[in-house]
């Protein structure tokens, strides 16, 4: 059984064919395992150097990130990492467009992928109500990092953002998700510009629930962590603010296999409709950056599709570790980063995954004139 969960596009220069306006990334920011800020990611990504293994155990986590270093001390006490991660990405990029980008507060949204949500704030809180003299001695500042939209919400909050707010929980392709949520609100008119990324932390509670679902184990690759952000709005728009895109988002597509043997064939059938929708041909495509959770039927496909063009692959898991709910936006940021693969117009990027639930998908970015 084959289950087609959402697909957007065209969004990029062909966009103009359906009467959609073409849809651009202005803009991105990164809090990754190789510190916090673009530059830092984009040296790590083009040098091949893997992020440094953390915490005494295989983790790849952001190297000595305190969220008062970067937000100050007031109201961060109680953050946890993901929504620290989120709200200081967002700030890294608002001030770097500049306060045009937030000058009408309801007219920009947020969407943001996650994994299960705070695993370690659930178990923490569980555990005070389990272990304390009275049940409901538990530390109440706490309880709301338990909850899915929490980096979202707070992430609004913080920034004054007003206009759509959504979290969109889908594991390690949450980021392909949300960028195919946020191209739905803004042709649904919701909103004018729209923050969009996905956010995720190490641990201990993760690094426990991983491994009692099977990983990692030896083999697999450390676990990570980190924040991608960037801005989508109309092309147009990006003109008129003297914004130059750093892409075009030209199709999503993502897809459900029933069965764990046709995930290769599914993604295939993603990246070939991406390529429809983009009215593309795959011997456009420079550089792809596969997920790589598993890589047998993800490569496969890849190799089906593009065939004897053989586009340059850029591997994020063996830098950045298995960031879960990050993943997707990390290998999308890292094919940002890597814009020497696919510098002239009308060169595409591939970002694709297949996760081990069964979600298969694609994003179809392009290099703007």
């Amino acid at each position: 059984m084959t289950t087609t969960i959402e697909a957007t596009g065209p969004l990029g220069p062909g966009a103009a064919d359906t009467g959609r306006p073409a849809l651009v990334l202005s803009g991105w920011s990164a809090v990754t395992g190789y510190g916090v800020g673009r530059e830092a990611l984009r040296e790590g990504v083009l040098s091949g150097r893997p992020a440094a293994e953390r915490d005494g155990r295989p983790a790849v986590t952001v190297p000595e990130f305190r969220a008062a270093d970067h937000l100050g001390r007031k109201g961060t006490r109680t953050m946890s990492r993901s929504t620290a991660f989120a709200v200081t990405a967002i700030d890294l990029l608002l001030r770097e467009l500049g306060p045009e980008v937030v000058e009408d507060p309801a007219a920009i949204g947020l969407v943001l992928g996650v994994g299960q949500g705070n695993v370690q704030a659930a178990v923490d809180f569980t555990q005070g109500a389990l272990t304390a003299s009275r049940p409901y001695h538990v530390d109440a500042l706490r309880f709301p990092d338990t909850f899915l939209n929490r980096a979202a919400g707070q992430s609004a909050i913080w920034h004054r953002l007003k206009g759509p707010n959504t979290t969109v929980a889908g594991g390690r392709l949450a980021g392909l998700l949300a960028l195919g949520y946020a191209a739905r609100l803004f042709r649904g008119g919701h909103c004018r510009k729209l923050l969009v990324g996905a956010t995720e932390e190490y641990s201990p509670a993760r690094a426990m629930l991983v491994e009692a679902a099977g990983g990692p184990d030896g083999t697999a690759a450390a676990l990570g962590e980190g924040c991608v952000v960037a801005l989508l709005e109309p092309a147009a728009d990006a003109a008129r603010a003297g914004r130059v895109p750093v892409a075009t988002v030209e199709a999503t597509h993502v897809r459900a296999a029933g069965e764990p043997g046709t995930a290769g064939a599914e993604l295939a059938a993603c990246v070939r409709a991406a390529l429809a929708k983009a009215g593309a041909t795959a011997d456009r495509i420079r550089l792809v950056a596969p997920l790589g959770e598993d890589a047998e039927q993800e490569d496969a496909a890849l190799d089906e599709v593009t065939g004897a063009h053989a586009p340059h692959r850029l591997r994020c898991r063996p830098l950045l570790g298995d960031a879960f709910a990050a993943s997707a936006a990390l290998q999308m940021s890292a094919a940002l980063a890597a814009e020497r693969y696919w510098p002239e117009r009308g060169d595409l990027a591939l970002v694709t995954g297949i996760d081990r639930d069964g979600t298969v998908g694609c994003a179809l970015l392009g290099r703007p004139a």
